[in-house]
């Protein structure tokens, strides 16, 4: 008898190492898109206590992962737009030695520390945690199952980005994410 055990596709690059040096968009959805972190006012996004708790968490990023930077990012009302940057692969060997040197490819159960996907994974858990302590709804999620990303291939691609974020507020009521556009 053939199993029917659920196989997840993945969306991410096959074979492409998510722990590499470089600039990666992401946009991370709440779950069913609901709206969640505030609401859009005068094409300003103005966040609600669980946005401020998406806000810090993605702020807290720096803290927990060697040499990542935040570029850009932006909190909408049931989504987050950001640019994380990975450090050069050579500037962690020198601050934690070659031999700890750990695989460079996910896969499910074993995450790749300092990798993408690793960052994204504790950023969604740190925001359940706390959002759910706010509202006293253990277990409840937050967030859709996945994300999106996007490998920033040069400046252009980068700056293109930059701009789409910085200006997303201001187009929210065509935004796909809107549940209530009128696209």
């Amino acid at each position: 008898m053939q199993s029917r055990k659920h196989h997840r596709r993945s969306i991410r690059l096959k074979g492409y190492d998510y722990s590499r040096k470089g600039a990666y968009f992401v946009t991370i959805c709440t779950q069913k898109k609901t709206c969640l972190f505030g609401d859009i006012e005068d094409r300003n996004m103005v966040l609600n206590a669980i946005g401020q708790i998406v806000e810090n968490c993605w702020e807290e990023i720096p803290k927990h992962f060697d040499n990542v930077k935040l570029d850009v990012f932006v909190i909408m009302p049931n989504h987050l737009h950001g640019i994380i940057v990975l450090p050069n692969d050579q500037q962690l060997h020198e601050r934690r030695g070659t031999a700890c040197r750990a695989p460079t490819i996910e896969s499910y159960g074993k995450p790749v520390v300092r990798s993408l996907p690793t960052i994204i994974r504790s950023l969604k858990s740190s925001v359940t945690k706390y959002v759910n302590q706010l509202r006293r709804t253990p277990g409840s999620h937050v967030w859709q199952r996945n994300y999106y990303e996007h490998v920033i291939r040069n400046e252009d691609d980068l700056n293109e980005i930059r701009e789409y974020v910085m200006n997303n507020p201001l187009k929210w009521e065509l935004d796909e994410e809107n549940p209530s556009a009128s696209v």
